[in-house]
């Protein structure tokens, strides 16, 4: 089963905020709302969930689940 909520931490002032995942786009920016800074994904990352995210995006999980390679949005 694919896991919709997700806690994004940030890396700058290290705020905590559970969000819900979209499922049909990726997420490449987010606001903290702790600090107000935009967050963007790593380099080799899809998306801010996948980055910063206690669960990855449900694309990823899903290519984990089946035993493929991390396939997402761009893949």
């Amino acid at each position: 089963m694919t896991e919709l909520q997700s806690t994004i931490t940030c890396p700058h002032c290290g705020h905590r905020q559970q969000e819900t995942m979209p499922t049909d786009a990726c997420q490449f920016f987010y606001d903290c709302q702790g600090c107000g800074v935009l967050l963007r994904p790593k380099p080799g990352d899809c998306c801010v969930f996948c980055t910063y995210g206690s669960v990855p995006c449900p694309p990823i999980q899903e290519a984990r689940r089946m035993g493929q390679q991390n396939m997402c949005c761009t893949g």
